[in-house]
């Protein structure tokens, strides 16, 4: 009987998929003064943190950041929180502290940070998935 019970166990335990972690994906970022945007490609990186890489740039003729990391390292959390890493912002060429958060299964709030992140000492934008 025991051995019955340790290979249905081990036959659900195979059958089951791995959960994916519910950030992985494409998001487009707010557009900005101009108009434009650009589509960020969320990946696991590094051991199981999370990055993301631009993959496409709408509304702006600045192609050249396509293929550049944007958000590094961020460890992520059960309760859809993700911290511990950074992220580049274009617009002024800086890399800062940042976290985020997953709002929704559409909704992603990405915070850049100047020392501890507060409301002022912090910009957030809320990216949607693609």
């Amino acid at each position: 009987m025991k051995t019955i019970l340790t290979t249905v166990a081990a036959m659900i335990a195979l059958a089951t998929p791995a959960m994916a972690n519910p950030v992985l994906g494409s998001w487009k970022t707010e557009t900005g003064e101009t108009g434009g945007y650009v589509v960020v490609n969320m990946a696991e990186c590094n051991g199981g943190k999370i990055c993301g890489t631009i993959t496409d740039v709408v509304g702006n003729d600045n192609s050249s950041i396509i293929g550049r990391q944007i958000v590094a390292n961020m460890s992520a959390y059960a309760d859809g929180t993700y911290s511990g890493g950074t992220i580049w912002a274009p617009d002024t060429d800086k890399t800062y502290k940042s976290d985020m958060e997953l709002l929704s299964n559409s909704q992603l709030k990405v915070r850049g940070c100047i020392g501890i992140c507060t409301s002022l000492t912090s910009r957030s934008q809320v990216w949607t998935r693609q």
